[in-house]
């Protein structure tokens, strides 16, 4: 039985926060919001805990986990050896959706980080998250609260849908704020690595550090790691259980992508019989709507506000299962500032890429 623990996720409310404190001091396993997505979260030092969130989420063991602190001085029990490059970041994004890989404390036990000899930290931006980690005093462990390869939650509800009987509790606040999840920077790298792309664009990144940050292939989607060498750069991830086209181009001629998906549609929905979806942005939305009974159109947000349809992005996903559809195909935007984190999201997400 999983319990519900809902409060305002402005003004949380303390007995809430004690309550899930409580189980969690007990060993127990509870989902809770952060600005980004809903994680899953255990005692970082309790081992068994900690066991007990990768057998809810069905997850690789050497797939790390992220580690949540509420303070600077909890940094320094879950991480050694902490360049300045790290505090550069600090002083300007925590708490926010920026995870740092640093070295492990030797008292963090490597089930926490896949048995590597790093650690991914973060400090959440959410009062419900810091709230919860001030009351325990103790950090978090927490990957995102949701089945191994689907999408990432954002709401209560979508833990719920995933991990009903499976976890202790789970503390609903509404939905999140970002909607992807948080950007990872390998910083004891030379230079910088962007191991995922996240809610903070890798470019506002490079601006505090005044170097240039690498992008692998990897954190754009197009290959996976050959080790896990942080959270969610490894497996496939975000997948709904509707198979996904995802149309790409490499130009910004968005006719291009336009007729491809109109091709594509008509073809699943006139000649094969079966119910598409199309996810389009508000810009080309129109241009899909009455072509066949069999096909349904879904706005992910505007093309002029990547933050919107990052936020809206996993939440779009999942209704695409709700709605029964047998095969979908999405627009891909362009990769620059948020449009990498999106791009990364749906190439991982995706069974079929086209690039036209």
């Amino acid at each position: 039985m999983t319990i519900i623990l809902r409060t305002n996720p402005l003004e949380p409310d303390l007995e809430v926060i004690k309550q899930a404190a409580k189980i969690l001091l007990e060993g127990g396993v509870v989902a809770f919001p952060t600005e980004t997505v809903y994680g899953l979260g255990a005692l970082v030092f309790n081992e068994k805990a900690v066991s007990k969130v990768f057998w809810a989420k069905k997850r690789p063991p050497d797939n790390p986990l992220i580690i949540h602190i509420s303070s600077i001085s909890m940094l320094d029990e879950v991480a050694v050896d902490i360049p300045e490059e790290a505090y550069r970041l600090i002083r300007v994004l925590w708490p926010g959706p920026l995870t740092l890989i640093l070295r492990r404390h030797p008292q963090v036990p490597k089930l926490v980080t896949g048995g590597l000899d790093t650690v991914a930290v973060r400090m959440p931006a959410h009062p419900v998250a810091i709230s919860l980690i001030k009351e325990l005093g103790i950090p978090i462990a927490a990957p995102s609260a949701n089945i191994a390869g689907r999408p990432s939650p954002t709401t209560a509800e979508h833990v719920i849908r995933d991990l009903q009987g499976r976890i202790d509790a789970v503390i609903d606040a509404g939905e999140t704020i970002y909607g992807v999840e948080s950007t990872i920077i390998d910083i004891l790298s030379k230079p910088p690595v962007l191991m995922r792309p996240g809610a903070y664009p890798v470019e506002e990144i490079e601006k505090i550090l005044g170097t240039k940050i690498e992008i692998p292939d990897f954190a754009r989607g197009l290959t996976e790691a050959n080790t896990a060498l942080a959270p969610g750069v490894k497996y496939r991830h975000y997948s709904p259980e509707t198979p996904l086209i995802l149309v790409e181009s490499s130009s910004s001629d968005l006719s291009k992508i336009i007729n491809a998906v109109k091709e594509l549609s008509m073809k699943y929905a006139e000649n094969e019989n079966k119910k598409v979806c199309i996810v389009a942005s508000s810009e080309t939305i129109s241009m899909y709507e009455f072509m066949s009974m069999k096909i349904h159109v879904l706005n992910i947000g505007s093309r002029n506000n990547l933050f919107e349809i990052a936020r809206n992005l996993f939440r779009t996903l999942r209704s695409l299962d709700e709605l029964s559809c047998d095969i979908a195909i999405i627009e891909g935007v362009e990769e620059k500032g948020l449009g990498l984190t999106i791009m990364n999201r749906l190439r991982k997400a995706a069974k079929l890429k086209i690039r036209v």
